[in-house]
Formats: structure tokens, C-alpha cells, sequence
């Protein structure tokens, strides 16, 4: 199978347009991707033909619904190796950490114990177990960063101890871009008898992600960062953990039986899922997966790659511009500070010129702190942008040289 980009683009009607009357280069992959017509399509006909609540209806809508919603768990189970049972729905990456902070973290944690997180985490895997820890008592460690922004691997095993109870990861930085050597640290964290969770948001819709592989206890990721709807996301975890957690909400669905004397919960994965689900978002993310399963997945990668080189040596050889983030392995993302200009101001004067990038501090306050700048300017890539794209991003920041 041959990779053509020109092919790929058309198939997502929102990159041909006009914005401020430049053609959109959108660079902004690492907040949120565009979604293909495959997408859309699905998202439309569930609405227009299938609309129905999910379980327990007593008609053919319904069980149309029910169909294709638990036919998305299946399609999720199988892109992530693992079982159906293990796929839990939430609102996406944040929630899912949040489930497992509040349900593993808050029961299992006590004074003397330690959360391990590393400095490059987003807030959404900063937070919830700084919460957790204030509720129980236990410390919250940090790995350090070497000098290119990769983690500090001897400083990891040094903080790694028996005390350890919780070592979350995210796999790749959405700020700096680096890919963490994921399930080194997530086998040396087991051995140590951690519970470990992956935030995995920047990572699936750049290379295949096998939670049996990585031997990951919980991994979390976002439909709208692979190509699918927003307010949709998954949380993997073991069956054996998933069934020793109490329930993050309770109300309909999750339960078993109900009474005013008490009440028992649903089994699984139905225990963590209170109330009617966002079953569009679902399907819509089923169908982003099916549709990213049919592309060249070695094409799709090998050219993300080739945007990341050919922006990284224009960048080397910009005058004024310092990357942020030079770790040898790298998801899509390129970080950087124009000298004497702020962020913000950078990327306004792009978006004059119809370039889309991120500008501030990327959810990572904690981050921008260790390394002494208000923030950066995000220029993340997907399978859909150009090498001419690069250029254009190039080409856009002589003028606000200029400019500035």
C-alpha cells in the first residue's frame, strides 16, 4: 500500500479552507486532530437513523444503538489488546485519571506511601494524584529531566522504592513531544509493586499501543486526539483491579439491584459507567479507529517522522529560535521560543497568516517552571500536513520576525 498525502487530505473537508484569507496550515494536532468524512458520516447516520438509549430498550432502535455502542467497546478492545471487560468509557484521558486516582488512589494510598509522576506530565496526570495524596496522607515524587527533556532514567531508579505505590506516566509529552521509554519503567515499577497508569493521550494516534505488551495496569486516551469526536474517551484496566475498585458515580446503569436499604453494583465494565452514556462519541470513535486501521500504519508513521526531521533542521538553522525538547526519540512535536518575542504574540501573528499552533504552557505549568519560560509555541504534526506545510510555518515566522 502507497502513502499519498494529497489522498488523505481530501478526505478531511475542514484542512480546505481560508483563514484570514491564507490556506489553513493547522498545526494544532496535539491539542485536538481533524476528523475524515468516515467520521463525520457515522456520527450524522447514528444521529439521523439510529438515536436510541442504549440497554435494556424493548425496541428495534434500541437495540440498533446497543449493537453498535457495544460493538465500540469490542473495536477499542482489540486496538489496544485487551478484553471488553477492561474498556471502560469516559469523557476522555482527564476523567479516566481521575477515576483511577480516586478509586485505587484515595482507597489504597496511606501516610508513608509514594505517587511517583514524572516533571513533563500534564496537569490532568499532576493533579488528581496531588488530590489523592493531600486526602491519604502519602508524598507525591518527581522525576527530574535531563538536560534535552528526556526523564532522568537514574534519578527514576533511585525514586523507584517500596514506598511506590502508584507510578503514573504519560508515554509521550503533548508539551515537549518526547516519547518516555514507557514499559522499561512500567516493568521496573511492577517489580517494585507499583500500580501503573499510562496517560496515553499523545501517543495512539501516532504508533500502535498493545497494553498486554507495555503489561500496563490502567492506560487512558482521548477519541479527539485520533481522528474521532470530542467528550469521548477510554480507560483500560486489569480485570483484577477493575473488580476490587468501588464505583467512581453511582446512579442507573451501574447498578444491580437497588433498594432503600442498599444497593449492589453492575459487573463489568458497567460497574464505572453511571448514567446514559455518550453513545455517538462511542460509535464515532469505533468508526475513527476502523478508519485509521485501513491506512499504511508504517506510511502514516514514516511520514510524521519526516515532517518532525524536516522541521527540526529548519528550526536548527532559524536564526533566534531555540527548540524546546531535543530528546532523540520524539512524537510530532516541535516546541520553541522566538528570541525577544513572546509566545502568545508568535502565535497570533501566525494565525495572521493562517497558522495554526499552541502557544503558553500547554496544561505543564509545573514543567515550564523547571525550565525558566513562560511558556512555548507548539507546532504539532499529524498524518494529514505537508512538508510544504513545514515551510509555510517557516516562512510565516520570517514575517514575525519582521514583525516584531
Amino acid at each position: 500500500m502507497t502513502f499519498d498525502v494529497a489522498a488523505l487530505r481530501a478526505q478531511f473537508p475542514i484542512l480546505d479552507q481560508q483563514v484570514n484569507g491564507k490556506p489553513l496550515v493547522y498545526l494544532d494536532n496535539g491539542a485536538t486532530t481533524q476528523k475524515p468524512e468516515a467520521v463525520l458520516n457515522v456520527l450524522e447516520h447514528y444521529y439521523r437513523t439510529v438515536n436510541s438509549n442504549v440497554h435494556r430498550g424493548a425496541h428495534h432502535l434500541s437495540d440498533l444503538a446497543t449493537g453498535q455502542f457495544e460493538g465500540a467497546r469490542e473495536t477499542v478492545a482489540r486496538f489496544l489488546n485487551a478484553s471488553r471487560e477492561e474498556i471502560l468509557w469516559t469523557k476522555g484521558t482527564t476523567e479516566s485519571i481521575n477515576i483511577v486516582a480516586q478509586c485505587i488512589g484515595r482507597e489504597r494510598l496511606q501516610p508513608g506511601d509514594e505517587v511517583l509522576i514524572s516533571t513533563s506530565e500534564h496537569h490532568a496526570n499532576i493533579v488528581p494524584w496531588q488530590q489523592a495524596c493531600l486526602a491519604t496522607g502519602a508524598t507525591l515524587k518527581v522525576i527530574p529531566l535531563r538536560e534535552d527533556c528526556s526523564l532522568d532514567q537514574d534519578a527514576f531508579d533511585q525514586l523507584l522504592t517500596e514506598r511506590t505505590k502508584i507510578f503514573a506516566i504519560g508515554h509521550a509529552s503533548n508539551a515537549l513531544g518526547t516519547l518516555n521509554p514507557v514499559q522499561e519503567m512500567v516493568a521496573k515499577a511492577r517489580e517494585a509493586g507499583a500500580i501503573t497508569v499510562v496517560d496515553g493521550a499523545q501517543a495512539v494516534a501516532h504508533f500502535p499501543v498493545d497494553v498486554q505488551a507495555l503489561d500496563v495496569d490502567f492506560y487512558a486516551f482521548s477519541a479527539h486526539k485520533l481522528f474521532g469526536p470530542t467528550g469521548i474517551g477510554v480507560l483500560y484496566g486489569r480485570r483484577e483491579l477493575l473488580e476490587a475498585m468501588p464505583p467512581y458515580q453511582t446512579g442507573g446503569e451501574m447498578i444491580e439491584t437497588v433498594s432503600f436499604e442498599k444497593s449492589t453494583w453492575n459487573q463489568l465494565p458497567y460497574k464505572f459507567e453511571a448514567g446514559t452514556p455518550n453513545i455517538a462519541g462511542a460509535i464515532g470513535l469505533a468508526a475513527a479507529i476502523d478508519w485509521f486501521n485501513q491506512q499504511d500504519r508504517e506510511a502514516l508513521q514514516a511520514h510524521e517522522d519526516s515532517l518532525l526531521v524536516h522541521a527540526t533542521k529548519q528550526a536548527e538553522a532559524f536564526d533566534g529560535l531555540k527548540i524546546i525538547g531535543t530528546a532523540a526519540n520524539k512524537v510530532s512535536v516541535l516546541s520553541f521560543l522566538l528570541e525577544g518575542a513572546h509566545p502568545a504574540d508568535v502565535g497570533m501573528l501566525l494565525d495572521k497568516q493562517g497558522v495554526a499552533v499552541r502557544t503558553g504552557h500547554h496544561c505543564t505549568m509545573p514543567l515550564m517552571d523547571t525550565l525558566g519560560i513562560p511558556g512555548t509555541v507548539r507546532a504539532s504534526f499529524s498524518i494529514y500536513n505537508t512538508l510544504d506545510e513545514v515551510d509555510r510555518l517557516f516562512e510565516a515566522l520570517e514575517k514575525v520576525k519582521t514583525f516584531l
